[in-house]
């Protein structure tokens, strides 16, 4: 009969067991660096956390110009809709009528057509009465189809508009939906740039701030009160109303996706200075590079925008003297600052 105990095993030895003990150390080590890794979160130094603030600002910006676009593209397809819907209840208005027109008219012609023309000719009091009513019936009967013909191509008229609308529905949905994404990759970006800057000393924040230009500048007014702009700043009437406007902003909060009045963000302040000045430009920063004319860096004049990054994703109003006027980031204000202070991409002279 087969045996049922377990087989005995045989201890550790010599080598076997030195290999054994490097074993169990090893897996406990690696066990406990995984276990590290998972849990403590690492430790950046200042330079490390302006580093990454700063990637974690360029992003948030750049997402904002995106929802800046989907913004305006929204507004545009929700307008469209609401038109549409108008007119369609327009038409559909008058083509109740018309129908309802030709609903009296059809049970008018049922109730006199029991007799035939000959027996109402025959029976008529004033013979004469009756052709010349028979006449009147039989333009009647063409003005009837020419409505018939009306009200068919009211009904069509209707249905495609109808049609225009639906797919005007679909267009702001899908708006909508891509609005709710860029604001929460915005709103992201931000929630992890406070984490990382409340991680800093008093004094590392103030130091970060101050060479990041997010504190105040040395000679701007309180927030409110208006910087007066140099004399003849702008090289046309246009551009001088647009400079005016911008330094009458400086010190309203950046505002991400706003257009002022109270607060900004970079392209909102920029259009909102142009529309002062009667000229209308789009609303993101890639799109208002290409609003007017391109001039080189060596070009330029107080009125003209100017685009940073790579991406096209910042703009800001050109003062003169190499200084511009923006709306740099969130917790900060409008403000001057050097042109050089950001990585060139382009600059435009609005028409």
């Amino acid at each position: 009969m087969a045996s049922h105990r377990k087989p005995r095993q045989r201890p550790f030895s010599g080598g076997t067991a030195r290999t054994a003990a490097t074993l169990a150390l090893a897996g406990a080590a690696t066990a406990t660096a995984f276990e590290g890794t998972s849990h403590a979160e690492p430790q950046l130094g200042p330079a490390q956390v302006k580093a990454e603030v700063d990637r974690l600002y360029g992003e948030a910006e750049a997402a904002t110009e995106k929802y800046n676009g989907a913004k305006a593209k929204s507004d545009e397809a929700e307008r469209a809709l609401t038109g549409l819907r108008e007119e369609t209840a327009r038409k559909a208005d008058r083509l109740n009528t018309a129908r309802s027109a030709l609903g009296s008219l059809a049970a008018s012609q049922y109730r006199s057509g029991g007799l035939g023309p000959a027996l109402q000719l025959a029976m008529a009091s004033d013979p004469q009465d009756y052709l010349d009513r028979a006449g009147m019936l039989t333009r009647a009967g063409d003005r009837t189809a020419a409505e018939v013909a009306a009200v068919k191509r009211g009904l069509d008229e209707v249905g495609r508009l109808r049609d225009q609308a639906a797919g005007r529905l679909a267009d702001l949905r899908a708006r909508q939906h891509e609005l709710a994404e860029q604001k929460a990759v915005v709103e992201d970006r931000l929630a992890t740039a406070r984490q990382l800057l409340a991680r800093l000393t008093a004094e590392e924040r103030a130091a970060y701030e101050a060479q990041s230009g997010t504190a105040a500048s040395v000679g701007t007014d309180p927030v409110g009160a208006p910087h007066t702009p140099p004399p003849a700043a702008a090289g046309s009437s246009r551009a001088a109303r647009a400079v005016a406007f911008a330094y009458g902003a400086i010190g309203k909060p950046y505002v991400w996706g706003a257009t002022g009045p109270g607060s900004y963000d970079c392209s909102g302040l920029t259009q909102a200075a142009w529309r002062a000045a009667g000229v209308s430009l789009p609303r993101t920063t890639y799109t208002q590079i290409n609003a007017g004319r391109r001039v080189s860096r060596d070009q330029l004049a107080p009125g003209d925008l100017v685009f940073f990054y790579s991406g096209v994703t910042h703009v800001g109003m050109y003062v003169g003297n190499g200084q511009m006027i923006h709306a740099p980031r969130p917790g900060s204000t409008v403000r001057l600052a050097p042109v050089d202070s950001m990585p060139w991409a382009g600059a435009a002279r609005p028409a």
